[in-house]
């Protein structure tokens, strides 16, 4: 288990929100941050330090990416036309680790990259071992025949506590899933309030 992996309720402690909407979440129990001077009033924060914080909430929840896969994919929703917000969340999207997680293969992103990584997963039929990897519109996404009596793939589909987004097609019964269109922020079931547009203020100052 990665380091990161291991540090996912971290996260959620360190933002003080649930931010994937888990009902084993600490912050059910506990809305202060870790450590023992978690508890102490927080200040309002700066404008820098609301900026920072959807940065890393946004980073966070697609499995804690690093900050250089971060930012070279926030570079490449500068390049593409349109607007850079969207451009970013669609692209985050359209990770295989994440559309393997809102197809509801894996209980969480987590449990989703090291699924990819695992090979438990093929795309349009070739086998492919990369969370990273970008799937395009009409891509088949299907459990590896061997994987599909896995009591974790069984489980997860079986979760009340998210919905498949309208976005992806996914057939429980088969394992598979259709990459269907590439959202925007409004089409994502974020649990919480994500703001892309003080990630996009927070690098054109940094």
């Amino acid at each position: 288990m990665t380091k990161r992996t291991s540090a996912k309720y971290k996260i959620d402690r360190r933002m003080g929100e649930n931010i994937w909407g888990r009902p084993k979440s600490p912050v059910n129990r506990r809305e202060y941050g870790p450590g023992q001077h978690g508890q102490r009033r927080k200040g309002k924060l700066s404008d820098f330090g609301l900026q920072l914080r959807a940065k890393q909430k946004l980073k966070g929840y697609y499995g804690d990416l690093t900050e250089k896969q971060f930012r070279r994919i926030f570079g490449e929703a500068e390049r593409v036309r349109g607007d850079t917000g969207e451009n970013l969340i669609g692209l985050l999207e359209r990770r295989l680790d994440s559309v393997v997680y809102r197809a509801k293969f894996v209980a969480t992103i987590f449990a989703a990259r090291q699924f990819v990584n695992h090979g438990h997963v093929t795309v349009n039929g070739q086998r492919v071992n990369i969370p990273s990897y970008r799937v395009k519109e009409g891509d088949v996404i299907e459990v590896r025949e061997k994987s599909k009596q896995l009591a974790v793939v069984i489980e997860a589909s079986q979760l009340a506590e998210r919905d498949v987004p309208d976005y992806v097609e996914a057939d429980h019964s088969k394992m598979t899933a259709t990459f269907v269109r590439t959202p925007g922020l409004s089409d994502v079931p974020y649990a919480v309030v994500m703001e892309p547009n003080l990630v996009i203020e927070y690098y054109a100052q940094n």
